[in-house]
């Protein structure tokens, strides 16, 4: 009877140092998660600024379609610079496709580049873009600074610049839209600007948007 009893408690003893273990790897979990900010678009400081009138371009397309950028309307505009011989831009060309459907209700892609016709012609082909416009224009890359890519520029319904930067994944990518929502130039600027309550809330509210 006295071995059954003290098993017992021994067998407790465990439980109760499992438990320990459990809530200390939460919370060091917790911590972690803290310290860790989201990975946005990597803001590049060149050409206009975030919160200023975008550069507004009338061009046709590679299919003779009439767009126009920077103008008001009833959606906003994300401006995606890319080249057919950019290996990351091709990894997220079915990123953009189903931005292109999630987004809809609220966002049209543009697509835009500069060299010869016959190359970005063929790469729009056959990389099936036809759904969305593709304009070639050296002078749109110079008005944005463009240097590196793939870059991407988020212009609102007002015609102003909300969101831009280098854009290697889909998270980057969907940190433009949390700017523009949380109404900074970056997800990492509103971040480093807040209060220690301020961050930890600002990351679960960022984590969530990217997750969705």
């Amino acid at each position: 009877m006295d071995a059954l009893i003290i098993s017992n408690f021994l067998l407790w003893g465990v439980v109760l140092c499992l438990v320990l273990v459990i809530l200390a790897l939460a919370r060091q979990i917790g911590v972690l998660y803290e310290r860790v900010a989201p990975m946005g678009a990597l803001t590049m400081d060149k050409g206009p600024g975030v919160g200023e009138p975008a550069p507004r371009f009338e061009l046709a397309d590679l299919l003779g379609r009439r767009i126009t950028v920077g103008e008001r309307g009833q959606h906003s505009q994300l401006l995606f610079f890319l080249s057919p011989t950019c290996p990351v831009c091709k990894k997220l060309l079915p990123i953009l496709k189903s931005v292109a459907g999630t987004e809809s209700a609220w966002l049209r892609i543009v697509l835009a580049s500069d060299g010869e016709m016959p190359e970005h012609l063929a790469f729009y082909k056959q990389a099936g873009l036809e759904r969305f416009p593709y304009l070639l224009s050296a002078e749109l890359g110079m008005k944005f600074q463009i240097s590196k890519l793939p870059y991407a520029v988020l212009i609102d319904e007002t015609g102003t610049l909300r969101a831009k930067g280098l854009i290697n994944s889909r998270e980057q990518l969907e940190s433009l839209f949390t700017a523009k929502e949380l109404g900074v130039a970056s997800v990492q600027e509103f971040l480093a600007a807040g209060t220690p309550e301020e961050t930890r809330i600002s990351r679960k509210e960022s984590g969530n948007a990217l997750a969705g």
